[in-house]
C-alpha cells in the first residue's frame, strides 16, 4: 500500500494519551539536535483523525524547536487494535536489534577523524568511551627491546601496527580528553 507524506500543523497532532513510552528531556534535546542537524527525516505516523501512532518524542522535539509543520505519514484503515499494538510495535521492534560492535566502533571512529560532534549520535560519554575502548587490543606483557618499562612509566600502553593506527589512535584518545605522549620504538 502506498502512503503519501504530508506536512501538517503540530498543533493538529494529538498524541495518544496511553502512550507507554516516556521521553526524558535529554532524550527530547538529543532529538531536536538530531532533526537540526540533519532535518526531519523520520515521519511522524498519524492515524485518520491526526492522533499520534509514532514519533511522540519527536513531536515533543519539533515543540522544542518551534517548528510549525511537521512531516506525517497516515495510517488509514488500521483497528483499534493495530493501532494500539502498533503504537507498542514501534518502539519495542527497534530495541530487539543490537549493534556490530566492531562496525559501530570503527564508524564512530571515522566521524571523530572527519571533527563530527560525536554528541549527535545518542551515546553518552560513558557509552562513547565504551565503544571506543581499546584496553583488549593492549599487549600488557610487552616488554620493548631497549630494556625500557613503559608499563612503569605509563598508565596505558599502546601498540600500533604502523604510523596511520598510530595516528588515528592518538587522536581517538585526546579527543576523549586522556593526555597522550607519542614513543617511537
Amino acid at each position: 500500500m502506498k502512503r503519501e507524506l504530508t506536512y501538517r500543523p503540530l498543533a493538529d497532532l494529538i498524541p495518544y494519551a496511553n502512550n507507554s513510552r516516556t521521553h526524558s528531556d535529554e532524550q527530547v534535546a538529543q532529538v531536536a539536535a538530531s532533526i537540526k542537524e540533519f532535518g526531519f527525516t523520520n515521519p511522524i505516523l498519524v492515524d485518520e483523525s491526526n492522533g499520534i501512532v509514532a514519533g511522540h518524542g519527536r513531536v515533543l522535539a519539533a515543540k522544542k524547536l518551534k517548528l510549525e509543520e511537521v512531516p506525517c505519514i497516515e495510517l488509514t484503515g488500521l483497528t483499534e487494535a493495530q493501532r494500539k499494538a502498533y503504537v507498542i510495535a514501534d518502539n519495542k521492534l527497534a530495541l530487539n536489534s543490537s549493534w556490530d560492535d566492531e562496525a559501530l566502533r570503527l564508524e564512530i571512529e571515522h566521524l571523530a577523524e572527519l571533527d563530527f560532534d560525536l554528541g549527535l549520535l545518542g551515546f553518552d560519554e560513558v557509552e562513547l568511551e565504551s565503544i571506543l575502548d581499546i584496553s583488549e587490543e593492549l599487549d600488557t606483557d610487552y616488554e620493548p627491546d631497549e630494556g625500557i618499562d613503559y608499563q612503569e612509566a605509563y598508565s596505558v600502553v599502546v601498540i600500533c601496527e604502523d604510523a596511520a593506527d598510530q595516528e588515528a589512535r592518538y587522536k581517538q584518545l585526546t579527543q576523549l580528553g586522556m593526555e597522550c605522549k607519542v614513543l617511537v620504538n
